[in-house]
């Protein structure tokens, strides 16, 4: 009889080859509890197969033709969950470094708040500009929407998980049909922490710096077309979020233009809505220095990208990884 093992650690991979090494360096060196690792080559075109293949001990599999209906990460996880033999399962996106020791500690925190799924929200590497203005912005709007201590109290309905780091009982997986179940959501981490919370079963969601680090977007474009995928579909609102936050970035500039008041008072007025604005992004664990990027010149980019999202899901074409997809997960266009 085959050995169960207490966790599977499947990493989609499409494309991965900037960032997969160091995910797989990161992850073979997890002690402290049996594991294995599953790469599911999903249709890559460049050297993320070879890249996975490196790795003693790394079982790499093909994620298969992407049917109709399906996303393609969908499609990729579910290949790996398939041929997984853990009691828990960890999707891990290609992007994400994981530190020493946090696997055991994950499941060990899992067990002890009687929690089935366990949703980290990474540490941000940030390195362009942009990606310094706008993630502060981005995930402290997040943090609103989504409160960790309301995601992870049984009495909210509200549910949420980062794709980036679900670790799930596999019982509770198997129970809920799985990413099979919500095959054509192109925000399938939160459809599937609803899915978990709606069963009954508790979820537990967190910022985790203490855990595991990525880089989401290495360029403009990559930023561009992942939260144009995503805001939409986060921020239900997303038309009045983008004009409110409008009205806040541009209010520090209009006071002094506008209000009859002595020169002072016009500027310690625009002075605290600046500050205003800047702490708002606390929450988003960026730091101090984070926050005068995010609330000169994140504010509108996030603006911009709330109603590109809009319109790109309102068109009904959502673009990711060389796919495009329907509103609803469809794939409208080649990508294998």
């Amino acid at each position: 009889m085959e050995r169960v093992l207490e966790v599977s650690v499947i990493v989609p991979a499409r494309n991965e080859e900037a960032s997969l090494a160091a995910c797989l360096e990161s992850l073979v060196a997890q002690s402290g509890v049996p594991f294995e690792v599953i790469v599911v080559d999903d249709h890559s075109t460049d050297r993320t197969r070879e890249i996975a293949a490196s790795f003693a001990g790394v079982r790499v599999i093909e994620a298969g033709p992407l049917a109709d209906g399906w996303t393609g990460k969908n499609n990729a996880v579910t290949a790996g969950a398939r041929c997984a033999r853990g009691e828990w399962l960890l999707f891990a996106d290609a992007d994400t470094v994981h530190l020493p020791g946090s696997l055991a500690r994950a499941v060990a925190e899992a067990t002890e708040h009687g929690a089935e799924m366990l949703s980290y929200s990474p540490e941000q590497t940030v390195v362009g500009f942009w990606e310094r203005a706008t993630l502060p912005v981005v995930f402290a709007a997040l943090a609103r929407e989504y409160p960790p201590k309301a995601v992870s109290d049984p009495a909210s309905p509200i549910a949420a998980a980062n794709g980036q780091y679900i670790l799930v009982r596999r019982a509770a997986y198997d129970a809920v049909g799985g990413h099979a179940a919500i095959a054509g959501e192109i925000l399938e981490d939160v459809a599937l922490a609803g899915a978990v919370k709606r069963s009954g079963r508790k979820i537990r969601f967190r910022y985790a710096d203490d855990a595991v680090r990525t880089r989401m977007y290495r360029s403009f474009r990559q930023l561009r077309e992942g939260w144009t995928k995503n805001l939409a579909l986060l921020f239900p609102s997303s038309g009045w979020l983008a004009a409110k936050t409008l009205f806040w970035w541009l209010l520090p500039w209009l006071i002094p233009l506008l209000v009859r008041w002595s020169p002072t008072l016009r500027v310690v007025a625009a002075t605290v809505v600046l500050a205003r604005n800047a702490a708002q992004l606390r929450r988003a664990n960026f730091g101090v220095v984070m926050e005068i990027p995010g609330a000169l010149a994140g504010m509108p980019m996030f603006a911009y990208l709330l109603l590109r999202s809009k319109w790109a899901h309102a068109k009904g074409e959502v673009g990711w990884k060389g796919r495009t997809y329907s509103d609803k997960g469809g794939l409208l266009a080649p990508g294998h």
